[in-house]
This record gives C-alpha cells, structure tokens and sequence, in this order.
C-alpha cells in the first residue's frame, strides 16, 4: 500500500453528463471449466442540456469512447473484468447526472425566489413553479439513492469476478512456478552478508520478538471521532491486550479493558448505557475509568479492570499504553489548511505493523507493483531519490511530487501533487495546482496484526464530499491497493519467519525507512535520545 493512494486512481474515473449509456453483465455457464460472460450494453435515455455555474465540475471525458468492443460477444475472464470495470465508470457518471439535475433545480428554486422574479409573478405562480420543482427535486432525490444501490451491487460484482478469476488462475501460475529450477543462491547465503547503514547494523530477520515497553509510551490514535457515538464503543487491540472504547457521562471518551471482572467475558458484546459499559453476561457496568458501578442481584463490591489514558484530538480517539506518565502534547494531524477531509478508513492486516510501515514509507516499488491501480501508466524512471535533511524523518521524493513524512511511533503522512485525475504533473507539490493528503496509522494489534487507520483529505472537487455513493468507491480502490501491497509483504513476513533479512541491501531510494528502522531499534534499546528527532 504506498504512499501515492488508491485516490488518484479512483478520481480518474471517465465523469460526464449527456446522453447516457446503460450496461449490463450477465454470466452464463460455457464448457467445462470455463468462465464466461457475455457483453450487452443498450440506450437509455437522459439529457442534462443545462449547466449553469455548476457545469465544469462535470465537464469531463465522455466515457462512451471507452466501451468495450465485446458487445453480443462471448468474453474471456480478462475481458469480463474489463466490462465489469467500465459498468462501474458508467453507473458513477449516471449517478453524477442526478447530482447535477438536484444542483440545477436547486438553482432554479433560487430564481423563482429571486425578489426581483418575484414582482412579476403572482403569489400563485410562484406557489405553483415551487410545487413542480419540489417534486422534481423528490424524483432526482430517488434516482440518486437508486444510483448509489446500482454502483454498491456493481462493486459487489466486480469483487465476486476477480475472486473468480483469482480462484482460477492461481493453480496456472503455482503450477508455472513449480517447474522452474530453483536458485542456486540459498536465502542464508543471502542473509551472511552484513549490511551497515551510517555504521550501523541494519538487520530485520527472524520471528517476531515482543514489544519491547519504551515502544508502548506514545500516543497512539486507535479509531476515528465519527466511528465513536455516544451510545457505541469500539474495540481494539493494541499491543496484543484487548481494549473496548466508549464514551462516559461527561461524553469524553474512556478506554478500559476488554474483559469483565466477573467472568472474562467480552465487554463489547453489551452495550453502552449512560455513559457506562454493561456486561451481557451478568449486567455488571463499569465507567470510563475502570470502576464497576452497578452489580445486579448481587451486593455492590469494590471491583476495578484496568483503564489507560484516552484523548480525543483532531478528529481522532488516542491512547497511551505504557507504564510512564502519557506526554502532555499530541503530534497534530490535522490536513493541512484549505484541504477537506474526503474519507476515513479502517482496516485489519493480517502483517505486523513495522512491515506495513516500511512498505509505506517507500515509493519506489510503486511502478512496478500498482500497475492495475494508481500507479497505472507511470513511466519507470532512470533514478529515484528520497531527500531529507540529514536529521529529519520527513522529504520528498525526486521525481515524484510527492512530500512525505514520519511522525512516531506509527503515522505516516504524504501530499501528492496531481494535475489530471490519477496523474503526476511536476517535479515537486509546489509546482501542482491540486493536491491529496493522505494519513496512515499502523497501530501494532499484535505481532501479526495491524489496525490501519487511512485518512484522505483533497484540496480540489468539494463536491465529491456529498456524493453519497463515494464512501464505497474509496474503500473498493483502497482494497485494491492493499491487494496489490498484501501479497508482497505477506511473502515477505512468511521469509523474515524463516530467517531472512528484508532489509539485506538497502539502495539510496530506501533512505526513509532505512531511518524508521533505525529509530525503532533505538526505541526498543531505550536510547535515552532518540536518532532523527531533532
């Protein structure tokens, strides 16, 4: 999952509003052992002729130009998966035109209450042009809760094709893989050669040591505000200790552990009661800080399960798991000014977490491992610098304009510069007239667990914002993206197990996360002063 997001590639979606086309799939069984599905695409009618100061937003490519040439063919699974791809492309440009249609009766409701219109117009007229507009706006209102259930089954769809073609081609390519000889280079061979960064042993192999406790005295964000209302909790576990997150009277979020006094029974299977979380085993309620308040049937006894620090900053619920006093300062992670948050997402990896980190603080892998996602099209270039002050965790890249950044112990935060949808343009943010900020938190579950936390905030297109279909469109391309990541790091992990190192021979690009390591090893030895934090 790097850095240049799923975003890009989702903006670049063909958007217009004209004379519409329909598509439709329809699989149909073949011979044996085949996939097929047969192309139909049809007319249908819908013709926005007005734009009025809204129109540019809209005023894109036609994607009509980009039908597949399958129609009234028999297709292969690759070409399926094409079709399946632009039926998505065409249900979100359909769902565009009723955005538009609801912005231009908008505007026409604004003019029959323009003052001005209103002096020659009778009580009962403009009465009467409200009434037709109000029921308009009722029809377009429809349409798009229609559009938005069309695109969430058409993802539904493409997800179901390519686990089918997944399922298909993977015995192939097993198969390929265990005809060929294998190397007469041995992993261990590889792993003899040291590797020395600034003087230093760079060394990440073996299995998964524990945490060491000078990595728990942080603050860690562990969920979203909007994930957290007054009357649910969220569970989460940090550190391989299970923790449940609720809100208490005064509605300041708590964080106790996920285990009733009584029984051990999961506290986040009950519920959320006044401000205090009840068992649904017995009914005994604890309040944010660990007290248990009621005991039914029972008498009341002095019982307390563990609680630890808990804040709410920035849009975001943090927590301290270590033994020292928490610091009195949160890192910000506020976009920066004039950006809009678009979407908040959460995720579990089956990978521990200092991986995925090391996979985000690198870009160069991107033209190479996301060519179906953003990364598609992008030219190999003939060298790749990170540059960083030489005592920062922060740079950008060269050619990329991408700046980037890591703030300890587990965020990663990047401004991409694009032009066009899903384009790179210049050599550096400053040069782009548009910009996608991105917020990656790898909060350690456990040695093979991570939460990520994915944040992404854009300076351009606000009404993307109230699309009501978006939120589905960002997590279906933030899936593919991991995708895309998941089957490399996850090969990675199973070596590193068996005694590889992944950082054997680190080159000039991987100057950022060569820096991470070195900070964790640092974190892990108890360094009284921390490298790169000044």
């Amino acid at each position: 999952m790097n850095a240049a997001v799923f975003a890009s590639s989702a903006l670049s979606l063909p958007l217009s509003f004209c004379k519409t086309r329909s598509s439709k799939l329809t699989r149909k069984k073949g011979l044996k052992g085949e996939f097929r599905v047969f192309a139909v695409f049809g007319e249908e009618s819908g013709l926005v002729e007005k734009k009025s100061q809204w129109g540019p937003l809209f005023d894109v490519e036609d994607p009509r130009s980009k039908t597949p040439p399958y129609k009234g063919k028999f297709l292969d699974v690759n070409q399926a998966l094409e079709v399946a791809r632009f039926d998505i492309q065409y249900l979100d440009w359909r769902a565009r035109q009723d955005l538009l249609t609801i912005m231009l009766l908008h505007d026409k409701v604004v003019d029959v209450l323009n003052p001005l219109a209103r002096e020659y117009k009778s009580i009962g007229t403009v009465k009467k042009e409200l009434d037709g507009l109000q029921e308009e706006l009722a029809k377009a209102h429809q349409q798009v809760h229609i559009s938005e259930a069309r695109v969430s089954t058409a993802l539904n769809k493409l997800a179901h094709m390519e686990e089918l073609v997944n399922d298909r081609l993977l015995p192939v390519r097993v198969a390929t893989e265990s005809d060929k000889p294998s190397s007469s280079t041995s992993v261990q061979d590889l792993d003899r050669e040291k590797t020395n960064i600034g003087g230093k042993s760079l060394n990440v192999s073996g299995p998964i040591q524990p945490y060491s406790p000078n990595l728990k005295n942080f603050w860690y964000p562990v969920a979203f505000t909007a994930d957290l209302k007054h009357d649910t909790m969220v569970p989460i576990d940090c550190f391989e200790q299970p923790w449940v997150i609720f809100r208490g009277e005064d509605g300041k979020p708590g964080c106790v552990r996920n285990t009733c006094a009584h029984r051990a029974c999961p506290l986040d299977l009950g519920s959320v009661n006044q401000g205090r979380i009840q068992c649904p085993y017995h009914g005994w309620e604890y309040s944010t800080d660990g007290k248990c308040t009621k005991m039914p049937s029972t008498k009341l006894l002095n019982v307390k399960i563990k609680s630890i620090p808990c804040l709410e900053q920035d849009g975001m619920i943090w927590v301290w798991p270590g033994d020292e006093p928490p610091s009195p300062r949160l890192p910000s992670l506020q976009p920066p000014s004039g950006f809009v948050v678009h979407a908040e997402l959460v995720m579990d990896l089956p990978v521990e977490h200092g991986l995925l980190l090391d996979n985000l603080l690198d870009l160069a892998h991107a033209p190479f491992t996301h060519t179906s996602t953003f990364a598609k099209g992008w030219s190999v270039p003939s060298l790749v610098k990170f540059l960083t002050p030489s005592s920062g965790l922060q740079g950008y890249w060269d050619p990329y304009p991408i700046d980037m950044e890591f703030k300890p112990p587990c965020i990663v935060l990047s401004t991409i510069g694009i032009s066009k949808p899903g384009k790179l343009e210049g050599k550096s943010t400053k040069q782009c007239a548009t910009h996608l900020h991105q917020l990656h938190v790898c909060l350690p579950s456990s040695r093979n667990k991570t939460r990520l936390l994915y944040r992404m905030s854009l300076d351009f297109a606000p009404i993307l914002k109230n699309l009501p279909f978006m939120e589905h469109l960002w997590r279906h391309f933030a899936e593919q993206v991991l995708n895309e990541d998941l089957r490399l790091v996850l090969g990675q992990q199973e070596r590193m197990l068996n005694g590889a190192n992944i950082w054997n021979l680190p080159v000039a690009y991987d100057k950022l996360g060569v820096r991470y390591r070195l900070w964790r090893n640092a974190v892990d030895r108890g360094d009284d002063k921390l490298p790169f934090s000044g």
